[in-house]
């Protein structure tokens, strides 16, 4: 839970996230015909957060043993941040998936 609350606290992205969740998970279990549709909505919504989480989580080790510039350093950052991009590609392709194929 402390993580969690954390990652309230200090990520925006998370935040913008979440607050997707919020949205986003009530509509699943309204559009979804099925248990397993409402199932794939909603583990493509989370799936996001969890990249998310994970991204954080590299981002504060490099920030705290990467004072200097490194190009490992970025290269870690950056592969979070595509990690969260195809999260983001995944769910998008699940709903549009679900809902009108």
């Amino acid at each position: 839970m402390q993580g969690l609350a954390t990652a309230w606290q200090n990520q925006a992205a998370f935040r913008y996230e979440l607050v997707g969740c919020a949205v986003l998970i009530p509509l699943a279990l309204w559009l979804a015909e099925s248990g397993l549709e409402r199932a794939l909505l909603i583990f493509a919504v989370l799936l996001v957060l969890l990249a998310e989480l994970l991204n954080s989580a590299i981002e504060a080790v490099v920030d705290r043993f990467g004072g200097e510039q490194h190009p490992l350093s970025g290269n870690a950052k950056d592969l979070g941040s595509a990690a969260v991009l195809i999260s983001i590609i995944m769910a998008l392709l699940v709903w549009a998936l679900v809902l009108f194929g």
